[in-house]
């Protein structure tokens, strides 16, 4: 079978060595001078590709508008139709997440800004007591400004003694939802989701001190990198600082 290459090949033979005129070699070896001329220009998603699916992997539960974000924040696209495209041909779109196993039961408090978004921090331990959340706000307050009032839920360790006496002290009201009313409470609830889907999800905890290092790991990337749709599809910190 003879392809279009061996065709221009000859023709080039005929042009360079014989002394052919372009159109005399096209006709004989039954190409278009157009065809003859044409050069291949190498393709630019190469690269493109190689960079989204080393995203994807590395964030499985993001979609294209996710991953998009996070390419034209490093400067690799600017249209999303173009990553769309590559998004779909990869068949990205169905990726499915990996099993967690966890060592052991363990509770997460989730602190959130609800202007910037930002997660200010996050507790972890096998159980968690309202001396121990007195005592993080207390560390929280001494890098930041607390605001005048903290919305959260019934649990105990909100409503105890220990979390009365801090709200006392530290002239910070405590606003409780009603109780099954997580709706009133949107915010946080949302960022539950995203962190159970993106981390918990993810993750293999083999002791306490893993599940608190791969957490905070996805802290700084959810606070610094991740690109949030609510605040135009930047990270939380660079929307505050802006």
């Amino acid at each position: 079978m003879v392809t279009p290459f061996d065709r221009k090949t000859a023709a080039s033979h005929m042009i360079g060595q014989h002394g052919l005129s372009e159109r005399r070699a096209c006709q004989l070896v039954n190409i278009s001078r157009t065809g003859y001329r044409y050069v291949a220009i190498p393709s630019l998603d190469t690269a493109l590709r190689e960079r989204l699916l080393a995203l994807a992997t590395k964030y499985p539960r993001y979609g294209y508008l996710m991953l998009h974000s996070l390419l034209k924040s490093e400067g690799w696209v600017i249209n999303k139709k173009r990553t769309y495209r590559i998004y779909t041909e990869e068949g990205l779109q169905v990726r499915t997440k990996r099993r967690k196993k966890l060592y052991r039961p363990f509770r997460v408090l989730n602190i959130i800004d609800d202007h910037s978004r930002e997660l200010v921090g996050q507790l972890v331990s096998v159980s968690i007591s309202g001396m121990m959340v007195a005592r993080f706000l207390t560390e929280i307050k001494a890098s930041r400004y607390l605001p005048k009032s903290i919305v959260t839920d019934n649990g105990a360790e909100f409503t105890s003694k220990a979390m009365f006496e801090w709200s006392k002290d530290s002239d910070v009201k405590l606003a409780f939802i009603q109780p099954g009313k997580l709706t009133q409470n949107t915010f946080v609830e949302s960022l539950n989701r995203k962190f159970r889907n993106e981390c918990l999800n993810q993750n293999w905890f083999r002791s306490m001190e893993e599940a608190r290092w791969e957490i905070g790991t996805w802290r700084e990337h959810y606070n610094n990198v991740r690109p949030h749709s609510s605040l135009q599809y930047m990270p939380p910190v660079a929307f505050a600082n802006k």
